[in-house]
């Protein structure tokens, strides 16, 4: 990703070359984090920075951030998409499900009368024939909830690599010319890459980023919510404030991308709740859509946050 002192070979593969050369350094009784921080997909990551660097001639911060911002609109962006067009028919599924399942319950209570079911079998009975339902439901409407967990089982590996691969960069794992550009390759108060942020505002901007991200998303929800989606909000919360002192910690490079990150997932959320783009994207019009979402949201974050105060 940066431009190495080099004889005759371009930066990609001299940052492929000087990975592979730090890896084979190591011995065999490295921890799981060294073993990680070596393997296939993180050197793919540093050769993708090496080629975004080499090819548009940005410094190290512009092509960390641009980088970010690349790989969060060709690849998380589109999945984001297609889980919203997910969730938009699992919602309009569920008039059905709760019709289905109100005919279920009566159809067990009779047979259970008829054939002398405790109570317990009943239940039973009811819930296996609901799952196959269910099943029958979600084949047949392509929308099976699982389908909707791809963007994280993508999001999360991609930016752990990533992560690893500016670690690599900026402690020396893949030889001092690379570091060298790292500690000079900054911009304003975060001029050395290399080290973290002693002025706390990437941390800080980081946990304020995420949690606004995390109230956005809980001030929209329409639907009743389940103590388990209570919890799961509750966790990420927690986690946005968690990665605060972490991003303190790690050098400025890692701080720099996860704060670019978030905020253009940020952006892409804001996004994905425009009308016209999720017509744009095919995603199904449901019942809790709204045509004016930005007011709506604003209007829901205003009576939540106000209403706390007043408590106070």
């Amino acid at each position: 990703m940066w431009r190495l002192a080099r004889a005759g070979a371009r930066a990609p593969p001299a940052l492929a070359a000087a990975a592979a050369a730090a890896g084979a350094g190591h011995g065999g009784t490295e921890g799981w984090y060294e073993w990680a921080a070596r393997s296939a997909p993180v050197h793919w990551a540093e050769g993708g920075l090496a080629a975004l660097q080499e090819a548009t001639g940005l410094p190290c911060w512009a092509a960390i951030a641009g980088g970010a911002a690349v790989l969060r609109s060709a690849v998380t962006l589109p999945l984001a998409a297609h889980q919203g067009r997910l969730l938009a028919k699992l919602e309009n599924l569920q008039p059905e499900v709760k019709e289905l399942a109100k005919r279920l319950r009566y159809e067990v209570s009779v047979r259970g009368k008829q054939l002398g079911w405790s109570e317990k079998v009943a239940r039973f009975h009811f819930r296996k024939n609901m799952r196959r339902i269910l099943t029958e439901l979600y084949v047949r409407d392509n929308c099976h909830p699982f389908k909707a967990t791809v963007l994280l089982w993508v999001q999360v590996p991609m930016w752990v690599c990533v992560s690893l691969a500016l670690r690599n960069c900026s402690v020396g794992a893949l030889g001092p010319a690379v570091q060298e550009q790292f500690s000079s390759g900054g911009a304003l108060w975060f001029r050395d890459l290399t080290a973290p942020d002693s002025t706390w505002i990437l941390p800080v901007a980081l946990g304020l980023v995420n949690l606004l991200v995390v109230e956005i998303f809980a001030s929209q929800r329409k639907m009743p919510v389940s103590r388990f989606q209570n919890l799961v909000t509750n966790l990420f919360r927690v986690v946005s404030v968690v990665m605060i002192p972490i991003a303190a910690t790690v050098p400025s490079s890692m701080a720099l991308y996860w704060l670019s990150s978030s905020l253009v997932g940020l952006c892409h959320n804001l996004l994905l709740r425009s009308p016209a783009f999720r017509r744009l994207c095919c995603i199904p019009r449901t019942k809790s859509h709204s045509d004016t979402p930005y007011r709506d949201m604003v209007a829901a974050l205003a009576a939540k946050y106000s209403f706390r105060k007043q408590q106070h």
